[in-house]
């Protein structure tokens, strides 16, 4: 197991701290933040940190301005929001680095809390830039990493900084390191991956560990017409990585050889188009006519992947199982989500759009834990270093 020290490893009375956020959050075309639970997922560090009577510097990425200042990417609304979840003016400076910024953080009382503009507004962020990171550095004496979302990059804020101040961990990353860590080391049997979405490409090295590790994987989304391809059936129009079809034979195979459940939809929601307006109709795996295109799981395979995940201890769910974001070809994904809420095993959802699709059916609560890194959780779960997390002091 992936042991680090921890905010509650080190003194912080009254020290100077530089914490790395993930405050990547969606806005609508009007700079309002339309979803504030990466905001909220930081809090229990940042507030663990400001009881110490600390000087908290708050340093985050939103979205990728490409080292361009973008207007539409400053953090000023996000803020705001910090402002208002913990009760208290939060000081936003107008840039990361340069002589401004470096006034306001040495002007700080014990208690303050300022938050750095876009780091993603200089390039020498993901470069990983030493003088970038130095200047970082210099605004505190202890670095916390809290951004399990960026941990799998290797830049200025959450590897380079960690190479000149001590660095600990915060209770999201905790978290992360610990219930991933566990799906990767000691699972529970029977385990069980569900996983969806819509390419096999992003998706082949986890599937490839996954088969050494589940009992049980069920493949859904978009990326199941690629398997069965790979069978030999008919999918339409379905979409297919023509590509990749026999590396998804492979992967039946070797499932086959280490007597892994491999299960693949049995019946799908098809039309012949991906709009709301659509003509939908329920057919089995080996009646997809010409020219129609798979959008959910059908009524059988819900069934069938239900009955796995109520008799697993463990279940990792990573992809939607159609595109949910249209309520006709959602109810596969609702109804996972739904099954998973009230499994008693342990279960883990990670991936943006799966953990979109919990939050949207009110079930985050249930589950035991969403994880906030796409990218990152895959990685992890790949057994891959994130550079992130092996720059952190180990316990």
């Amino acid at each position: 197991m992936i042991t680090k020290k921890t905010v509650k490893d080190v003194d912080l009375e009254g020290r100077r701290v530089i914490m790395r956020v993930d405050f990547n959050v969606p806005l609508d075309s009007a700079g309002r933040i339309t979803d504030d639970t990466r905001i909220r997922a930081a809090l229990p560090t940042i507030e663990y940190v400001m009881e110490r009577k600390t000087k908290l510097v708050l340093m985050s990425h939103l979205g990728r301005p490409k080292g361009q200042e973008k207007e539409e990417l400053r953090l000023v609304p996000v803020g705001k929001r910090l402002s208002e979840l913990i009760g208290r003016d939060v000081i936003i400076c107008k840039d990361s680095i340069g002589e401004e910024t470096k006034k306001i953080i040495s002007g700080m009382q014990n208690g303050d809390v300022a938050l750095l503009e876009n780091l993603r507004f200089h390039k020498e962020e993901e470069q990983n830039d030493p003088g970038f990171a130095q200047e970082l550095a210099s605004y505190a004496d202890v670095y916390v990493n809290d951004a399990f979302g960026t941990a799998h990059r290797a830049h200025a804020s959450t590897e380079g900084i960690a190479k000149l101040l001590p660095a600990y961990a915060g209770f999201l990353m905790e978290k992360e390191i610990n219930f991933l860590g566990k799906l990767l080391y000691s699972p529970e049997h029977p385990y069980i991956a569900i996983i969806g979405g819509a390419k096999v490409s992003t998706k082949i090295a986890v599937l490839e560990k996954l088969i050494e590790r589940v009992e049980v994987l069920i493949i859904g989304g978009g990326m199941c017409y690629t398997f069965l391809k790979a069978k030999g059936f008919e999918v339409g129009n379905s979409l297919v990585e023509t590509d990749k079809v026999n590396l998804a034979f492979e992967l039946i195979k070797k499932a086959d050889e280490k007597k892994i459940k491999l299960l693949l939809p049995l019946d799908h929601v098809i039309a012949d188009k991906v709009e709301e307006e659509a003509k939908i109709r329920i057919v089995d795996t080996n009646a997809i006519p010409p020219g129609m295109i798979g959008l959910d799981i059908g009524p059988k395979s819900i069934r069938v992947f239900k009955k796995e995940i109520k008799a697993a201890k463990t279940i990792l769910w990573n992809g939607p199982m159609g595109v949910f974001e249209i309520e006709k070809f959602s109810k596969g994904t609702r109804q996972i989500g739904k099954a998973l809420a009230s499994s008693r095993g342990t279960t883990v959802v990670g991936g943006g759009d799966s953990v979109a699709a919990v939050n949207a059916a009110g079930l985050s609560g249930s589950i035991t834990h969403v994880s906030t890194g796409g990218g990152a959780s895959l990685e992890f779960l790949e057994g891959k270093d994130l550079p992130g997390v092996v720059a952190l002091l180990d316990k």
